[in-house]
């Protein structure tokens, strides 16, 4: 049976942005963006899922997309997140890790190129305010309103209600949350982000 997956802030179509573990043939990607420029199967903002129902997918994706979002927004959008999944489903949040990139401003680095991007390279400066290159080219919605350490995503799911959440770091000054809702098979979940490349095992 093949489960579906939100892709929430998904961005332009690109199969490569959605993480490995979605890409093995099992899941159905559907995509959500609140800029219907890049054509989404669902125009929405993570704030307000509203128009999609009570228990309707078995994971959502959610990638450098909260940070977007203002501080009050970002608790409501967790609480859309844990509406919309099945009892046993789970998210899979990824997002800039504020520790590393606020030593690397500490250091008089924050200027420099952290590392290299789809979108080009990527400064201390673009992962706290927002890619500026694309800012000024009129892309507003690229600007970032908050900003996350692991404790604070931690404890930020589990407010929304989240049964239990584990963060590891990413390769790239960020992190991955992964949410389990309260009937979730962990040890399979934990098995299929393996096999998509996250360990996150304790």
């Amino acid at each position: 049976m093949v489960k579906k997956v939100l892709n929430a802030g998904s961005g332009p179509v690109n199969p490569e942005r959605l993480q490995r573990t979605f890409r093995n043939g099992g899941w159905q990607e559907v995509r959500m963006d609140v800029d219907a420029r890049a054509s989404p199967d669902i125009v929405a903002s993570l704030e307000d899922m509203s128009q999609i129902a009570d228990r309707s997918f078995d994971a959502v994706y959610c990638s450098h997309s909260l940070e977007h979002l203002h501080p009050h927004d970002v608790r409501s959008a967790l609480r859309g997140i844990v509406r919309v999944l099945k009892p046993d489903g789970f998210a899979l949040v990824t997002s800039p890790d504020l520790e590393p990139i606020a030593a690397l401003v500490a250091q008089g680095r924050g200027e420099e190129i952290a590392y290299q991007s789809p979108l080009g390279p990527i400064t201390a400066l673009d992962m706290i305010y927002g890619h500026a290159a694309s800012i000024e080219r009129g892309n507003y919605y690229m600007a970032h309103n908050s900003g996350f350490t692991e404790d604070s995503i931690a404890r930020l799911l589990l407010e929304a209600r989240f049964e239990e959440v584990l963060v590891i770091k990413g390769n790239c000054y960020d992190f991955y949350a992964l949410a389990l809702m309260p009937q979730a098979d962990k040890a399979q979940i934990l098995d299929e982000l393996h096999q998509g490349g996250l360990d996150f095992a304790e």
